[in-house]
């Protein structure tokens, strides 16, 4: 036997100790936190897969509480029964119990020896109300919370928590417990919205009131786009030469931004592709047959399209240019040689171990060496927004729409309420059009017509009345109007 500050030492030189990798071999922090969730009272009753998801966590006041409240344990245990398999989503676990974690700490302000499941007693409704806003921040002078989504998150975790203990108490026949659960459930459904989330709602709501709208500039992405294809073909004639660990994680880094870049995909999809994915390619198109242009049929000849899980399961694709495809080719093909472990099943594995690279990280990191003027608009998300409002300009049919939000991976009503945004010049420039027209009582001359169709026209009457000259600093002299022949 060690003492528990002791052993990080034995294992360090311990001739049994099972081959680690160099990222997960971790220090003595990671060693004292393995034999924290070992020493568990409740470690024996959950999945071993489990408790060592959780060992990754950093050893604080959080991690003691998850490791020793079974309520929380046995959420935990749900959700990695769900996720577990996805090792992408183990992250994710820790989080969801962290949040809780955090809830349990809020609560034992008030009652310093409750559990998660004396949260779900009806008596201790209130304080679980008190426990929630204390968590995410809530201020009773603005009512507005500083941190609404946790708000939020808790409660739909709580749900889940009454759920899992009502299917236990209906095994163990625990009739007092299946009670409680259910009038849990009742109470939530009834005054949860009533005093957490119409608040919470509200907040994030108001915070998008003119918020500014951080779309990259054209000429930035351009910047980015020139500076990756010249990186990306000396990175390839340096890994062609000088198969090395550096220049093999350059090219993929480099690659994997380059189709995020390209096809505005979510950095995680692309991050996690499999390598089986790209491997399992189809590059054979029936294009023959639906009635293509010339250039439509070039395009389907010239890129390849790789097929991968996308948010919620959705299948999605990325579509590789050949300077791309040769580039995946000679990542896979110097894979081993680079250090890359047999088992790692991703397309941009990392040498060495069993994770891949951020494509966050990436972009973030190439965006700021592009020389471009708001690198920190250069993201995912701001990225895929602005393909999607710059098509509007496209007076794109319901079918291209539909073709383009499902590329994007999004439903079309998901597409025209959070990606297609309200851009301010569109607004502006267009809406106003029609504002000044209903002003003019010229609307029955614009009958037919598109805001698009819509031409300049001279306001006589302003130019005519020298009177009006205070009023025309004020509003365009020039407002639009159809073609009134």
């Amino acid at each position: 036997m060690f003492v528990r500050q002791e052993l990080w030492r034995h294992m360090k030189r311990c001739q049994s100790k099972p081959a680690m990798s160099d990222e997960s071999a971790g220090g003595r922090q990671r060693v004292l936190t393995i034999a924290a969730v070992a020493k568990s009272a409740f470690s024996g009753q959950v999945d071993d897969g489990l408790m060592k998801v959780l060992s990754q966590m950093n050893d604080d006041e959080i991690a003691r509480v998850v490791r020793n409240d079974f309520g929380l344990l046995q959420f935990a245990q749900s959700l990695y029964n769900r996720h577990g398999f996805n090792k992408t989503k183990h992250e994710y676990i820790c989080q969801k119990v962290r949040e809780l974690a955090r809830f349990i700490l809020a609560l034992r302000k008030k009652c310093p020896s409750f559990t998660l499941e004396d949260a779900m007693k009806p008596a201790n409704f209130m304080n679980v109300i008190d426990a929630v806003k204390d968590a995410a921040g809530f201020n009773q002078d603005t009512h507005s919370y500083q941190t609404p989504s946790l708000a939020l998150k808790i409660g739909h975790s709580l749900l889940k928590v009454s759920e899992i203990l009502h299917c236990r108490a209906l095994i163990t026949e625990d009739a007092e417990l299946t009670n409680s659960a259910k009038a849990f459930q009742k109470l939530y459904k009834t005054k949860w919205s009533e005093y957490i989330s119409h608040k919470a709602l509200c907040t994030i709501s108001d915070l998008k009131y003119n918020k500014p709208t951080k779309l990259p500039l054209t000429q930035d992405i351009d910047k980015l786009n020139d500076y990756l294809q010249r990186s990306a073909e000396s990175a390839f004639q340096e890994l062609s030469q000088n198969t090395t660990e550096h220049n093999y994680a350059c090219l993929a880094r480099l690659t994997l931004t380059r189709i995020i870049l390209f096809n505005r995909r979510r950095v995680g999809e692309v991050s996690k592709m499999p390598l089986k994915n790209f491997l399992q390619r189809d590059d054979s198109y029936a294009f023959e047959e639906l009635g293509l242009s010339a250039y439509e049929k070039r395009l389907c000849k010239y890129f390849t399209r790789v097929e991968l899980k996308g948010k919620r399961g959705r299948k999605v694709a990325v579509l590789l240019s050949p300077d791309i495809t040769k580039a995946l080719e000679l990542l896979v093909e110097k894979r081993k040689q680079c250090g890359v472990l047999q088992d790692n099943e991703y397309l941009f594995a990392a040498p060495k171990g069993n994770s891949f690279y951020r494509g966050h990280d990436c972009l973030k990191k190439f965006a700021a060496e592009c020389g471009a003027s708001h690198p920190e608009y250069l993201r995912s998300t701001q990225l895929r927004k602005h393909v999607a409002t710059t098509s509007q300009i496209l007076n794109l049919k319901h079918n291209e729409l539909d073709q383009l939000a499902d590329f994007l991976g999004h439903d079309i009503s998901v597409h025209r309420e959070y990606y297609r945004l309200p851009d301010a010049t569109v607004q502006v420039a267009k809406i106003s059009k029609l504002l000044l027209a209903l002003e003019k009582g010229m609307l029955p001359e614009l009958r037919g017509k598109t805001l698009d169709e819509i031409k300049d026209f001279t306001d006589e009457d302003d130019d005519q009345d020298d009177s009006d000259e205070d009023t025309s600093e004020t509003r365009p002299q020039h407002i639009t109007s159809g073609n009134y022949g």
